[in-house]
C-alpha cells in the first residue's frame, strides 16, 4: 500500500496544502518549528486516528480555526481508498470511502503505518506504559477487534478504580457485590487482550530475533519476553487463564481496598527484552537498546505484511541522525523498494544511502510544502 495524496485543511500550522507522493522514498527537509513533524503527524492520525504526541484533539486544530481536516488516498492491492478525519471542538469524525464509521476501532487498520521517532529509542530504556503502548498500537492494526477490547477494559478499570477509591471511606454490601461484578468483567476482558499480546509477541519475537542476528552479524540473541502481572503464560488456555486471574484478584483485594486502585491486569503488564540473555533494558549498552529497539521496529515492517498482505508505510521522524552509519545503512537497506518510507531531516547531507539519494524531496517553510526534485 502506499498514500498517493494527502490533503491537510486548518492542521496545526498548515491552512491548506495537498501533497502528492512517490511510492518509495519522500524526504520532507526543513528547519526546525517549521511543520515537518505535523506532516508525518498528519499522516499517523489519517491511520490511527490518534496524534502519538499529544492525547488533545484540539492541538490539531489550525489557531482560530472551527475544524482541522485530514485527507488521504491511498493505493491498496486490492483499489484505492479514500480517508478522512475531521477534527472539532466536540471530538472527531472519521470517513472510510466517504461513509462515516461509527466507531473509530472500525476505521483503524485500513491504512498500516509503523513510526520511527527518537522517543522509539526510548521503546528498551523508557517506561512499561511505553512498551504497552508499543504493543496495542501494532496489534490494533491487524486486529481491530484487540482495540474493541482494550477499551472496554479501560472503561470498567475506571469504574473500578472510582468504586475502590470510594470503599476507602466507607463500605456496604451493595458495593461488595458491585466489586465482584466488575472484577468479574475486567477479567473478562484482561483475558482476552493478554492471549492477544501473547500471539502478537511470539509473531515479533519470529521477526526481531533474525534481523537483530543480522544487525549484530550473529554476536547477539534477541529473546521477548511478556511480564504479567499475574501467573499465566501462553501455554494456558482462557478457563486456566480466568482461575489465574481471580485468584490473583482474591489475594490482593485488601491491598486493592487500601490503596483504591487496581494493581494487577493488562494495564501494569510489560515486555522483558533479552540480548544474549541478559536484561538489555539494565545490563545493555545504548548501542545494544538502540539495536534492539531497531530490530523491534523494523520486525513490525514485516510481520504486518505477513499478517495484512502488503507493506505499510514507515515514517522515519528526524531518526536518521539519531543513528550511526551501520545501523543506518541496515534500516535504508531494509526497506529499499519495498517500503513507502517517509522522513524528516533538517539535512540530507551526511546522509549517502542511494535510497535517499533517488528520494522525492519536498522543502517545509513556515508551514507550506514545496517539492525541490
Amino acid at each position: 500500500m502506499y498514500l498517493q495524496e494527502l490533503q491537510l485543511k486548518n492542521y496545526r500550522n498548515y491552512e491548506s496544502e495537498a501533497l502528492q507522493f512517490e511510492d518509495n522514498v519522500n524526504v520532507f527537509v526543513g528547519e526546525n518549528a517549521q511543520g515537518k513533524t505535523n506532516v508525518m503527524e498528519a499522516i499517523y492520525v489519517l491511520g490511527f486516528a490518534t496524534s502519538h504526541r499529544t492525547s488533545r484533539d484540539k492541538e490539531l486544530i489550525h489557531w482560530d480555526s472551527e475544524y482541522g481536516k485530514i485527507e488521504g488516498r491511498v493505493q491498496k492491492r486490492n483499489g484505492p481508498l479514500s480517508l478522512q478525519i475531521v477534527i472539532n471542538q466536540k471530538g472527531k469524525k472519521a470517513k472510510y470511502n466517504h461513509i462515516e464509521q461509527r466507531r473509530l476501532t472500525d476505521y483503524i487498520g485500513a491504512l498500516n503505518i509503523v513510526m520511527f521517532a527518537p522517543e522509539d529509542l526510548n521503546l528498551v530504556k523508557g517506561s512499561p506504559q511505553v512498551r504497552r503502548r508499543f504493543i496495542d498500537m501494532e496489534i490494533g492494526q491487524i486486529s481491530p477487534v484487540y482495540l474493541h477490547h482494550l477499551n472496554q477494559y479501560k472503561k470498567i478499570l475506571q469504574q473500578r478504580n472510582h468504586l475502590l477509591r470510594d470503599m476507602q471511606r466507607k463500605r456496604s454490601n451493595e458495593q461488595q457485590i458491585m466489586l465482584d461484578i466488575l472484577t468479574e468483567q475486567l477479567v473478562e476482558q484482561a483475558v482476552k487482550i493478554v492471549q492477544k499480546r501473547y500471539q502478537f509477541l511470539d509473531l515479533l519475537q519470529e521477526w526481531a530475533a533474525p534481523i537483530h542476528r543480522g544487525i549484530t552479524k550473529d554476536n547477539e540473541k534477541l529473546d521477548i519476553q511478556y511480564k504479567s502481572t499475574v501467573h499465566v503464560s501462553d501455554s494456558l488456555d482462557m478457563t486456566k487463564m480466568i482461575e489465574e486471574y481471580y485468584e490473583k484478584f482474591g489475594k490482593i483485594r485488601e491491598r486493592e481496598l487500601e490503596r483504591g486502585t487496581t494493581m494487577a491486569g493488562p494495564h501494569r503488564d510489560d515486555l522483558i527484552l533479552h540480548v544474549n540473555e541478559k536484561d538489555v533494558q539494565t545490563y545493555g549498552s545504548q548501542g545494544q537498546q538502540r539495536t534492539t529497539a531497531l530490530s523491534l521496529k523494523l520486525a513490525e515492517i514485516e510481520l504486518i505484511k505477513a499478517e495484512v498482505g502488503e507493506y505499510p508505510l514507515l515514517l522515519l521522524d528526524d531518526v536518521l541522525s539519531e543513528l550511526d552509519d551501520s545501523r543506518q545503512s541496515h534500516l535504508l537497506n531494509t526497506i529499499e523498494g519495498k517500503v513507502q518510507t517517509f522522513v524528516t531531516t533538517t539535512s540530507v547531507k551526511g546522509i549517502e544511502h542511494d535510497t535517499l539519494k533517488n528520494a522525492s524531496l519536498f522543502n517545509i517553510q513556515e508551514g507550506t510544502a514545496r517539492i525541490v526534485k
